[in-house]
C-alpha cells in the first residue's frame, strides 16, 4: 500500500463511510434484520457507533440525531416508509445467531 499520511487516510475512511451510507440508502429493501443476520451490524449499529465516536470527542449527539444522519431522514419516517415486518425465518435466524 502506498504510504499515505494521517489526513489522507482519514479522508479516505470518511469517503468510504459516506459510500457505505449511500449504498445502504440505495438499498432500502435490505432490512436491518437482514444486515444483522448476515454481518452482525445494521443501520442502528452504525448510528450507535457514530454517536459513541462523537461522545469520545466531547461532541453531543443524541441517538435520534445519529440515526437521522445514518438513515438520511428521521428514523420514524424511514421505518414507516421502508421497514417491513420481519418474517418468522428472519427472526429464527436472528435468535439462533444471538443465542
Amino acid at each position: 500500500m502506498a504510504s499515505i499520511n494521517q489526513e489522507v487516510q482519514t479522508e479516505l475512511e470518511a469517503a468510504t463511510f459516506r459510500r457505505l451510507l449511500d449504498h445502504l440508502d440505495s438499498n432500502k429493501d435490505v432490512q436491518n434484520i437482514d444486515l444483522m443476520n448476515l454481518a452482525s451490524f445494521c443501520r442502528n449499529c452504525l448510528s450507535k457507533w457514530y454517536m459513541a465516536e462523537a461522545d469520545s470527542r466531547d461532541i453531543e449527539i443524541n441517538y435520534d440525531e445519529a440515526r437521522q444522519f445514518v438513515y438520511g431522514m428521521p428514523y420514524s419516517e424511514w421505518k414507516e416508509k421502508y421497514q417491513t415486518e420481519a418474517s418468522a425465518e428472519q427472526l429464527k435466524k436472528f435468535e439462533q445467531k444471538t443465542a
